[in-house]
């Protein structure tokens, strides 16, 4: 299958940190479909061999393990053309139109790596063009929008282009090799489905903690915050995973169908529980990974009096049948304690304790990253002495360990499935329009709050009233038990 794959914003920090290296392993790996081309389109005037020497420059910074030989980078390079290109002129579509359609590939894939705010626009020259006929695909990057109003302007405009089976929303959490076992684990399998409800589940965590600060991009981020950042799409849609119903296939529309539903069923934020059951907060200086670090307001490019929250955690519920009562707590933020992305499954404790001094119910851990595996906690006798005590015990299956061969990143298989057309690891105009639905009325709680965010100290778990939180309901975070 021959292909094409245009990346807009060819020089952007996403094409070369992220993209490009990920279709390098594809290449590495033998995955990448043979006859593709590599397009990089941006205002830059360059030829193609002076973007491949700049882009084998940018390799050098990449992890070393995923940095390419110079023999390896010289055939993947051969792979790669670049164009420039001008966003804001009509003409420059028709230029790229005519360069496609000279070889007319059997796919087209157009990535748009660039700021949300240009997606209307490049979207309505591509159709001008005829640049959304059925072998075009367009893929669009997150943040999908500032708010509701915003996202559902860029989907009203991209399906007035393109139709929704040709329309890829990318949230790179759902590329993660964890977050696709959560669909084997749940219905593969015969031994969680019945445990899977609210009879057996005391609450569920998901916490996905950065050590790493704002940076160069404080700009962008005071512009953001925690909650659009990484509650709005990739903490609910690790939500909708745990929670959703078994699909009627492995069909795209039907996953994503049940996730809608979990997102229409979460329980709807009003301006008081906004006040009761969400935290936020902003870092101040602190030790984070053994060094000092400045705090927020600090961070280069960011307003001394910033009311941006670094940090979120929230409790709700999915208020249907198999959830009723059970409490998801969602957690994320800058300069934590350590790089965490899990999920924590806690199970209710037996109904008779038989044992002395057992108090440790059952836990499943989904780990996202660093590490990628899974963890069940349980309980057992160290040894066989009447009466003993229980023991923590741990189950522990690392899945780098456990399939010897190379495994595929997140922008890998998001990559591949955009290229090969399947929809299943990509988030429809819906799903998103509901998220950004649910999230609004947090934002604009906030909004009419001069308090701001609680300041927490760089290298801690956040603010105490996060522990707070969760404690109302007799519970505590996964580090605290």
């Amino acid at each position: 299958m021959s292909f094409d794959l245009v990346f807009f914003g060819g020089t952007g920090d996403l094409t070369w940190r992220k993209l490009m290296p990920a279709l390098f392993q594809a290449f590495r790996h033998g995955k990448l479909p043979e006859g593709g081309r590599i397009l990089a389109v941006a205002r830059d005037e360059q030829s193609d061999e002076r973007y491949r020497e700049w882009l084998k420059e940018r390799f050098r910074e990449v992890d070393e393990g995923k940095r390419p030989s110079d023999e390896e980078f010289q055939r993947f390079a051969g792979l790669i053309h670049y164009r420039r290109m001008d966003l804001s002129q009509p003409d420059h579509y028709q230029g790229l139109k005519d360069w496609l359609d000279a070889r007319n590939a059997d796919t087209v894939v157009l990535y748009l790596a660039t700021s949300p705010h240009l997606f209307t626009g490049i979207c309505q020259q591509l159709g001008a063009v005829g640049l959304n006929h059925d072998k075009v695909r367009v893929v669009l990057e997150k943040p999908l929008g500032h708010d509701l109003a915003s996202a559902q302007e860029i989907n009203r405009t991209v399906r007035s282009v393109f139709h929704e089976r040709q329309a890829f929303r990318i949230d790179h959490y759902l590329g993660k090799p964890s977050v696709q076992n959560l669909m084997a684990l749940r219905f593969g399998n015969a031994l969680f489905e019945p445990l899977w409800r609210r009879e057996s589940i005391a609450n569920i965590q998901i916490t996905l903690a950065e050590q790493l600060g704002v940076g160069t991009r404080g700009a962008f981020y005071d512009g953001t915050g925690a909650l659009r950042d990484m509650i709005q799409n990739h903490a609910l849609q690790l939500l909708t995973m745990i929670a959703m119903e078994p699909p009627a296939s492995n069909d795209a529309d039907a996953i994503r169908d049940e996730k809608l539903k979990v997102l229409r069923a979460l329980k709807p934020f009003t301006r008081e529980s906004v006040g009761r059951d969400v935290v936020r907060g902003q870092y101040r200086a602190g030790m984070c990974g053994g060094h000092p670090v400045p705090g927020y307001l600090e961070e280069v490019k960011v307003p001394p009096d910033s009311h941006c929250e670094t940090f979120v955690a929230l409790r709700t519920e999915v208020e249907n049948w198999r959830w009723a009562g059970v409490p998801f707590y969602l957690r994320t933020g800058k300069r934590l304690t350590a790089r965490d992305a899990q999920i924590v499954v806690n199970f209710r404790p037996v109904p008779h304790q038989i044992f002395p001094g057992a108090s440790v119910p059952n836990r499943l851990v989904i780990k996202l990253q660093p590490e990628d595996g899974l963890e069940l906690q349980l309980l057992a006798q160290k040894g066989s002495g009447h009466g003993e005590q229980l023991t923590p015990v741990t189950l522990d299956l690392d899945f780098d360990k456990a399939f010897a061969t190379q495994r595929v990143g997140a922008y890998e298989r998001l990559l591949l499935e955009a290229i090969a057309g399947r929809l299943n690891l990509f988030v429809r105009s819906d799903e998103q329009e509901q998220a950004w639905r649910w999230v609004e009325p947090i934002l604009d709680a906030w909004a009419e709050d001069g308090n701001g965010p609680r300041p927490y100290a760089a290298g801690s778990w956040g603010p105490a009233a996060a522990s707070a939180l969760v404690a109302r309901d007799g519970f505590s975070w996964a580090e605290e038990q």
